[in-house]
């Protein structure tokens, strides 16, 4: 077990280029970056990947470390690392068929999303329609881009200012309502 004061005086001699400081530094750490990385059940290649990384972003950056804390600081830079590959692997679509990029969508929407979209949209202008006339010129004047101000909305609808907010929140909450009868 290295004290901290050993510790230090590696990082810091590894950090000038002393090679068998380096050495040590990774044969004392090389088990807590693999831990870490089996913690978040990388396969064996993408664990190697991870802690090469690791290796090289200590390299790239001993001189900013501190020297006492260079255990915390490989741990956090091997998890950010393992959440980097996880979501890479979410992108990536494995197949072993040559027909198989012919199946995939992409980027394409569905074919009756346009459709849905406008179903939607009629859904919604009817709801808006079943509220109170007050209700639609206050929503209206809220969604317009740029959002009419509140001192304007108040002088036009005749609404207090403070009530503009609370008023507005049972507007959305009917076309909730509305919208999943």
């Amino acid at each position: 077990m290295l004290t901290k004061d050993f510790d230090q005086t590696t990082v810091v001699d590894a950090a000038s280029g002393d090679q068998g400081a380096w050495s040590r530094l990774v044969d004392h750490y090389a088990r807590l970056v693999w831990a870490v990385t089996r913690s978040f059940r990388l396969t064996d290649s993408d664990a190697a990947d991870v802690s090469q990384v690791v290796w090289l972003r200590l390299l790239e950056h001993i001189d900013r470390v501190d020297p006492g804390r260079v255990g915390a600081w490989l741990v956090v830079t091997t998890r950010r690392e393992c959440l980097r590959v996880l979501a890479f692997r979410k992108r990536v679509l494995l197949t072993y068929e040559a027909t198989a990029f012919e199946e995939v969508a992409g980027d394409q929407p569905e074919l009756d999303a346009d459709l849905l979209a406008g179903e939607r949209a009629d859904d919604v202008r009817r709801a808006l329609e079943s509220l109170p006339d007050r209700w639609q010129q206050l929503l209206g004047m809220l969604m317009a881009d740029p959002p009419a101000p509140y001192a304007e909305i108040s002088a036009t609808i005749g609404i207090p200012i403070g009530s503009i907010g609370p008023i507005r929140g049972r507007c959305l909450e009917k076309l909730r309502l509305l919208l999943a009868s």
